[in-house]
């Protein structure tokens, strides 16, 4: 592929398209956000004021009528949409990023694979959190050895939502994918993954707490990994006290971690990763990491870095190079979710092959 700008069309424009990717789209060398597909009157003015040279289409098939006016396909709608809506991309011959989870199953993940790697076409998935800080932080200190060999991986996103919000993503309708269990379980059980390498048992506890809801709001999941290490992963929307963001336990120390990485609210603020001190965190929140002596030192946390991404797409797209998240990786984690989830209905560990 030439040296030009890339040409990248965004299909939805709500929470995920308008923050977490529009910007860092726009944001990122090499990149230009040409085309934003939403049929919602309201998010159109949004993007057409934030976005003024992007075009604005109502349907994601005028996008493939003319696939040679873009250079890749960004899929930020709804989950029950990721598998026909990337698709249609691969097949009119458009390279592809799905925003997590990137199927419902991991067969529909190892099928979109398929037709990405039989059409030659770039696949990957948005699992942004992998540039967190506080996780940037814990691969760091596990690979340089302050923790010593890592026997334990615990990791919350725990929130404090006692009345429901409504939509989409607190629907109990099966193709919805919706639940915490699907929606901040990929990015924790990702993150589990990658540390620790792969799983061989899940066990799980899928639970449904607040009135109304038919959706899981409440989840722990535990993870053995192969090399006998453990991950302990908790979600919640009940959490008035939430519990320390990471704590990684090792032979030789451990870190402990609390409050989420600075992006996202950045994000939500209009804040963009081209801004002096993207990503740094407030040195009152940086963890604790204690050493095998029981020495304590505060440790800096690394600074997020959710553009490194699309930094990661436009190499892979204009060099050939590897693609930022490899679909291996998020097809590996969805068997452990829908291990986790025949876990909870079962009541007992469900072992994988690895």
């Amino acid at each position: 592929m030439s040296d030009t700008t890339l040409r990248v069309g965004l299909v939805g424009y709500g929470l995920a398209g308008s923050a977490f990717h529009a910007p860092l789209i726009s944001s990122t060398p090499g990149l230009r956000l040409a085309a934003i597909v939403t049929a919602d009157p309201g998010r159109r003015a949004s993007a057409a004021e934030a976005y003024p040279d992007a075009r604005l289409v109502e349907r994601a098939e005028q996008l493939w009528a003319a696939p040679d006016e873009l250079d890749a396909v960004v899929i930020a709608s709804p989950n029950r949409t990721h598998v026909p809506l990337a698709r249609a991309a691969l097949e009119a011959g458009l390279p592809v990023v799905v925003d997590k989870p990137l199927t419902r199953t991991a067969a529909e993940g190892a099928e979109l694979a398929a037709l990405a790697a039989e059409r030659g076409l770039l696949l990957t998935v948005y699992q942004n959190r992998r540039w967190d800080g506080d996780f940037l932080t814990a691969r760091k200190l596990a690979g340089n050895g302050d923790l010593g060999r890592v026997l334990r991986f615990e990791s919350r996103y725990e929130r404090w939502r006692p009345v429901p919000k409504g939509g989409w993503r607190e629907s109990g309708d099966p193709d919805e994918v919706g639940g915490l269990l699907y929606d901040l379980g990929s990015h924790l059980v990702d993150q589990a993954l990658q540390l620790l390498g792969p799983a061989t048992e899940v066990y799980a506890e899928v639970l449904t707490r607040r009135a109304g809801l038919t959706v899981d709001d409440d989840v722990f999941v535990a993870l053995r990994h192969e090399g006998e290490a453990r991950s302990h992963l908790w979600m919640s929307a009940l959490a008035a006290a939430p519990g320390p963001r990471l704590r990684v336990l090792g032979d030789r120390g451990a870190y402990v971690k609390y409050g989420l990485d600075v992006q996202e609210d950045a994000l939500r603020a209009g804040r963009r990763p081209t801004e002096p001190g993207w990503g740094e965190e407030d040195p009152a929140q940086y963890g604790v990491l204690t050493d095998y002596d029981g020495g304590q030192r505060t440790v800096p946390t690394e600074p997020g870095a959710y553009q490194d991404f699309y930094a990661g797409l436009a190499a892979a797209l204009r060099d050939g190079g590897p693609a930022p998240v490899d679909p291996a990786g998020p097809i590996a984690a969805l068997r452990v979710l829908e291990a986790a989830r025949e876990s909870a209905e079962r009541g007992e560990i469900v072992r994988l092959s690895i």
